[in-house]
């Protein structure tokens, strides 16, 4: 009964197999570019809007729009074609990515080789946008669960993800809802391939990214030229696994922290691993108790997960805990632009993508083991979630990630990542048999291209963008410091 609300909505055309696939053929480009919205960074972009079918199953009906950003080749006479981006998330408002990527110190042959293409997915920021109406408390919990201790904790959380799952089925986008889908954005993207008149894409992107660009080149093998995936999710995509994924990546990467923080001892967090370790769950364990400035157990485990990202963010994680602690004033911590947007985009993706366990029982069989394998996120990460009572079904089954295809697929991966675990990578690296080559660097943070600068990754990863000259075979990069 639970599922009927907008179960119609699901039902409204053919069987979802018989989705085209077929790609867009290239015509002259039908882009008009022009200034871009007030809140995306970077004066020299230019943007403009592409209309997408809502339904691909049913393209003459109604349409979106998905807003698109370009920064242009700083050399045109170099330049090679498109490179299209994505932020990651799902749900990450992505057109001003190009400026940050340029920014970030891509290096120039790179820059010139390519007119950079980002987006706001359907569902998110100045595309056609989602709503579930998160409210300021609810938005504060971020996205990952309350930690389940117990069976009855589980419990509790089915109720608190049983409101947001209602809450987006009654929402003024809800008919959006069965639509929101990874597939689909893949669709969207080969629309605004033809719309620039391209006969072939190359990709770069990180995280989420990296499935939506699996999605693409699978869906549209001959459409794609070279395709770099950093730090990437299985081949299944964001699923019950993968977010259990988020315990056993926070069990790789916290050793890194836990050794920073006791090399400073002024933080006052401990002088040894293993002390810094037990703070972590002295603090977690109080904060169940009693939130401190308004921060709960849950928020702290979803800021620790974010700060774990990155090692330049490992200072302010320790300042983080201190101020805890001792119930000192926090450090800023950045913000998410758009947050109830980007939670609400978000969850149509990944509810929309795969269907999801809907027991409870199931949920705390798998809290009950994942908070003893991977204690520090494990029994929130493997909680239950507003997926398992989803108001639609998935209109079309999966997109299987397969080895058939040209050889153009480069994954770019650190070894101790707290978002998107090595293990991940290495089974979408499986699942692209020839295609692929993998390069894993040997780190602990989330996105390697271009924030960590290790130089090995970078310089193989730009010469097959801008030459196509990959690694023979998988490759391995030693350590390099953070700049």
């Amino acid at each position: 009964m639970r599922k009927t609300l907008l179960r119609l909505l699901a039902a409204t055309a053919v069987a979802a197999t018989a989705i085209p696939f077929a790609s867009v053929a290239a015509q002259p480009s039908t882009v008009k570019w022009g200034r871009c919205p007030e809140d995306v960074a970077g004066p020299v972009l230019q943007c403009a809007t592409v209309e997408v079918p809502l339904d691909y199953r049913n393209p003459d009906g109604q349409h979106i729009e998905i807003m698109i950003s370009k920064l242009e080749s700083k050399n045109p006479a170099k330049r090679r074609g498109v490179l299209m981006t994505n932020a990651g998330g799902p749900g990450i408002a992505a057109l001003g990515f190009g400026a940050v990527l340029a920014a970030s110190g891509l290096p120039p042959q790179l820059l010139d080789s390519y007119d950079v293409i980002s987006f706001d997915p359907r569902g998110v920021g100045h595309s056609t946008p989602v709503t579930c109406n998160f409210t300021p408390e609810q938005q504060k919990r971020g996205i990952i669960p309350a930690y389940a201790h117990t069976a009855a904790d589980v419990e509790r959380e089915a109720v608190f993800a049983r409101t947001v799952a209602e809450q987006c089925a009654n929402s003024p986008t809800a008919w959006m809802l069965p639509h929101t889908t990874t597939a689909n954005t893949a669709r969207d993207m080969d629309r605004i391939r033809a719309a620039l008149g391209q006969e072939k894409v190359s990709y770069l992107a990180p995280s989420y990214g990296t499935y939506l660009g699996a999605v693409y080149t699978t869906m549209f093998p001959e459409r794609t030229d070279r395709v770099v995936l950093d730090s990437s999710l299985p081949a299944a995509g964001y699923d019950v696994t993968f977010m259990r994924g988020f315990g056993r990546g926070t069990q790789d990467r916290f050793p890194d922290f836990a050794a920073f923080a006791a090399a400073h001892p002024e933080y006052g967090l401990g002088t040894t691993s293993e002390q810094v370790r037990a703070k972590y769950f002295d603090l977690a364990a109080r904060l169940e108790a009693e939130p401190v400035q308004g921060i709960g157990a849950t928020a702290f485990r979803d800021t620790m997960l974010q700060l774990l990202y990155d090692d330049s963010s490992l200072p302010l994680l320790a300042e983080f805990m201190q101020a805890l602690d001792t119930d000192q004033p926090l450090p800023p911590i950045p913000a998410i632009a758009g947050l109830e947007n980007a939670m609400s985009a978000r969850l149509a993706v990944i509810c929309d993508d795969r269907s999801w366990p809907e027991t409870v029982q199931e949920y705390q069989r798998n809290a009950e083991v994942d908070r003893v394998r991977y204690p520090l996120l494990g029994g929130a990460t493997a909680n239950i979630g507003p997926c398992a009572f989803w108001p639609t079904e998935p209109i079309e089954p999966p997109v299987q990630i397969g080895d058939q295809g040209p050889s153009n697929v480069l994954i770019v991966q650190y070894q101790r990542d707290p978002g998107t675990p090595l293990v991940g990578a290495e089974d979408m690296r499986r699942a692209f048999g020839g295609r692929a080559t993998m390069i894993v660097v040997d780190q602990g943070g989330h996105v390697v291209i271009p924030f960590s600068r290790n130089k090995c990754a970078i310089d193989t990863t730009t010469a097959f963008l801008t030459t196509g000259q990959r690694p023979a075979q998988d490759l391995a990069c030693a350590a390099e410091p953070s700049k």
